[in-house]
């Protein structure tokens, strides 16, 4: 078969669906070579277009209108490129497909990471809700198949857009190869040297946003002899923390970074003595599952899609309890053993994840159609 992805967010992301599509991608190349897959894209951002492997596998938009309008190109006059590369699925990795593809006879999938944008409107803007939702809501009725991210998403889909659920698959997300290998003592100590980092910390690592939630964990450590690493790209709500931390003087106790290299940040978390993510909303929590294969014991929330993410050896939460929060990080650093026992079980669960297993999963589907 020759698969074709909407492929910007492989392109033009860094994070989040970025890391979701070249990790799919990946994946089928690896796991399921007897297909072709084409990537589609407006722009190639920093990657190296004459690396000759790139370019075989890749189209830009081509002629003056499609270039001079590459975002009209990519919501409908795609389909005409994608017939000429005999594309037989199309597969939108972030949200959105362009109209006509059933008019040309090419099957879609799209996958769906999350409606956050309806389950809490309060954090976008009005314009940008009724962009999204107008997108997802095209994308989830034209597409031949639907992947959900997590039984969470599932529901969601289900429930706010009112689709079959005989139409929508649950495929899991799959993880940097980064975070499954062991990580010596001496990359571990390398990357505290490096960050000035003392020899037991919190992690959390996501953007520094309201819906990330992290100012809890920052009011819960107050009075605990324990150090808090953030990890993340800041937002406003950056501020709100940082006035927190001056008022109390707790400068000395959170550290604040960005821009690692993904190396670099699976060995961050496999040097951190816990993994914490108090975020109130996601479509799956992708950072859960790099810490349970770093072997890194984790404390998330408890509602949602969490549990689904870190299984039953993960330690759940109240994201807005501060004290339950600060018992629960107390009482773990008190017990090395319940630790071990959380790193050790988190590991096994996780395996469920693994990329052979997403390859196939994913490969079924695309055959089904």
């Amino acid at each position: 078969m020759r698969i074709g992805f909407d492929a910007k967010r492989f392109f033009l992301n860094k994070t989040g669906l970025g890391n979701y599509s070249r990790d799919l991608v990946r994946i089928l190349e690896k796991y399921v070579p007897e297909n072709e897959y084409i990537k589609y894209t407006t722009k190639t951002g920093n990657y190296d277009i004459k690396d000759p492997n790139l370019e075989k596998t890749t189209r830009l938009p081509e002629g003056f209108i499609n270039t001079r309008w590459p975002n009209l190109w990519r919501r409908r006059r795609i389909v005409h490129d994608l017939k000429k590369d005999n594309i037989d699925i199309f597969h939108g990795l972030s949200g959105e497909i362009p109209s006509g593809l059933a008019k040309a006879a090419i099957k879609s999938i799209v996958t769906i990471h999350d409606l956050i944008f309806m389950r809490h409107p309060e954090l976008y803007h009005p314009i940008d809700r009724w962009i999204y939702k107008k997108k997802f809501r095209h994308a989830c009725t034209a597409a031949d198949r639907i992947i959900a991210i997590s039984e969470c998403t599932k529901n969601d889909i289900i429930d706010l857009f009112h689709i079959p659920e005989n139409k929508i698959d649950v495929v899991y997300q799959g993880c940097h190869e980064s975070f499954k290998t062991v990580k010596s003592e001496e990359q571990k100590r390398t990357i505290k040297e490096k960050l000035g980092l003392p020899q037991e910390f919190l992690l959390n690592v996501g953007t520094i946003e309201a819906r990330k939630n992290i100012l809890p964990v920052v009011k819960a450590i107050k009075d605990l002899a324990i150090p808090l690493v953030v990890v993340g790209k800041p937002t406003r709500y950056h501020q709100e923390v940082i006035e927190y931390i001056e008022q109390n003087k707790m400068e000395n106790k959170v550290y604040f970074f960005q821009g690692l290299e993904m190396e670099e940040l699976a060995i961050l978390y496999a040097a951190a003595t816990i993994f914490i993510y108090p975020s109130i909303y996601e479509g799956f929590g992708i950072p859960i599952i790099e810490a349970l294969y770093s072997g890194t014991p984790v404390i998330t929330s408890k509602m949602g899609v969490f549990p689904e993410a870190g299984g039953p050896s993960s330690c759940y939460v109240d994201p807005m309890d501060i004290s339950q929060i600060h018992d629960a990080i107390k009482s773990l650093l008190q017990d090395t053993g319940k630790r071990k026992e959380m790193s050790k079980k988190g590991l096994e669960f996780v395996q469920k994840f693994n990329d052979d297993r997403v390859a196939q999963r994913m490969s079924a589907i695309y055959s089904a159609l």
